[in-house]
């Protein structure tokens, strides 16, 4: 199993406890296609860069975890399916990220 991270963008248009219940139903994906939650994020309502969609704000969150490598073709279908989500960006983790992202999470608590 390799580990992930991505990083998705849902439309401004839904409310806060909206937003929060897409991101639910992603990470109920990831588990029920056998993949484990390792970290996850609500980075909440935040401005864009540039407009997507004549948007210029969107609720951002990230999940890490690790999984079979064919989840993240199914995930993706999944994203595109779902008018919520505007971007969407997976990245396979290698060993100094992986390391990286728990050092920076144990510094924040810390």
């Amino acid at each position: 199993m390799n580990r992930y991270e991505t990083v998705f963008i849902l439309t401004p248009v839904l409310s806060e406890e909206q937003a929060k219940e897409a991101v639910k139903v992603y990470e109920d994906f990831v588990k029920k296609n056998g993949g484990k939650l390792k970290h996850n994020e609500f980075w909440g309502l935040k401005k864009l860069a540039y407009q997507i969609q004549k948007k210029s704000t969107g609720f951002y969150s990230l999940m890490e975890y690790e999984a079979p490598g064919d989840l993240i073709q199914k995930l993706e279908v999944e994203f595109k399916r779902d008018e919520r989500i505007m971007r969407f960006l997976t990245v396979k983790m290698e060993k100094h990220h992986i390391a990286f992202a728990e050092k920076t999470r144990a510094a924040a608590k810390a």
